[in-house]
């Protein structure tokens, strides 16, 4: 038996050496992850021995903040749906939170089809986001090398700057700036923390959702920050010359909005297109829709490549703007494709199937 509320699920990503497991352990320390499950890849990678007070079997440890730990074993779903067996019969403490940390050279992105599509977790869980820690010091030499590291700062709802304090003088401070700017570019509307003077606490980091855990409302405005992904885009814009030795080169970010209503059958469709032709580089896409079945009613959208999460039908517009509003982080795809596409679906309901004709066909060029 699993709890009634969905528990929300975090992903900790970041490059090898980027210092994932000294924020780990500083994590682990806070009250606010004491009833947190966390999985990671191999009990080995990190060091939390120090923690550790008792071993309850041979996968879950219990820590002396109150959390559980538990290495993944053979598959990432298997684990969690153990987790969540063994928290419902009692034999585990009721976890409200699960964390998993992926290894240095993952790409996040099928830890995240794991938890937004298997049947059986979607009903226990939903992802609450993606942290992604970045070397201060090399950071710019790893993402300019490592196209993983570049994907990993793309789908991040939270990015934690590590090693500032090492960053001194003119030159350190050349590389601050510069490693901002960059991830900035890579993904506006991620909020950027720094583990300098413990800037970055787990309420900071874990208060990422859709849902307020304050208010257990839908903060939409903050969770799509629509404007910082629109001023991501005038930042990219169309290029074509930019270095084509750093990864980061093909990646956009971009935001637009729609005051008529698309229906229900026309996103299905828009959804299924834009998976089929651009799936893979489809990094992450956010979004509030109105649909023309029920305007009053808009439903949230959520999606990593091809794997969209269930869509979450809201009772009312959380605030005063009832338009559609959608962001989008692609590699190698342009605004106006995406854009276009959408608004001839929503021309459909006044009779715009030209539209409708031309977009469609121009996904096969």
């Amino acid at each position: 038996m699993i709890a009634d509320a969905p528990i929300p699920v975090a992903v900790l990503t970041g490059f090898l050496g980027a210092g994932k497991t000294t924020l780990l352990n500083f994590l682990l320390k806070d009250p606010f992850l004491s009833d947190a499950a966390v999985i990671i890849n191999e009990f080995g990678d990190v060091g939390i021995d120090h923690l550790l007070v008792e071993r309850a079997d041979e996968n879950v440890i219990e820590m002396a903040s109150g959390c559980l730990c538990c290495t993944i074993r053979g598959d990432l779903i298997d684990t969690i749906h153990d987790l969540l067996a063994r928290r419902g019969r009692g034999e585990l403490s009721r976890f409200n939170r699960i964390v998993i940390e992926t290894t240095g050279l993952a790409d996040p992105a099928p830890v995240l089809h794991a938890v937004m599509s298997e049947p059986g977790l979607l009903a226990a869980c939903r992802l609450e986001g993606v942290i992604t820690v970045v070397d201060a010091v090399n950071g710019m030499a790893t993402l300019d090398a490592h196209a993983e590291a570049v994907k990993q700062v793309a789908v991040a709802d939270r990015i934690v700057l590590t090693k500032v304090d090492l960053l001194v003088g003119q030159e350190g401070e050349d590389t601050l700036f510069a490693i901002i700017g960059r991830l900035r570019k890579l993904n506006p509307a991620a909020r950027l923390l720094t583990t300098h003077r413990n800037e970055a606490t787990a309420e900071r980091l874990f208060t990422m959702g859709l849902f307020d855990p304050r208010t257990k409302t839908a903060d939409v405005q903050r969770w799509l920050a629509a404007e910082a992904y629109e001023m991501g885009g005038r930042h990219h814009g169309h290029h074509h010359h930019h270095d084509v030795s750093r990864h980061d080169a093909y990646i956009r970010s971009f935001s637009f909005t729609e005051a008529n209503a698309i229906s229900p059958q026309g996103l299905e469709l828009f959804m299924e297109l834009i998976k089929s032709y651009h799936g893979p580089n489809l990094l992450r896409m956010k979004g509030i829709v109105k649909l023309a079945d029920d305007p009053g009613k808009p439903v949230v959208l959520h999606g990593v490549q091809h794997v969209f999460h269930p869509p979450v039908r809201l009772q009312a517009w959380p605030d005063g703007d009832e338009r559609t509003r959608l962001v989008f982080i692609v590699k190698d795809i342009e605004k106006p494709m995406i854009e276009g596409l959408f608004r001839a679906f929503t021309d459909q309901i006044s009779g715009g199937a030209d539209a409708f004709t031309d977009k469609t066909l121009s996904l096969n060029r």
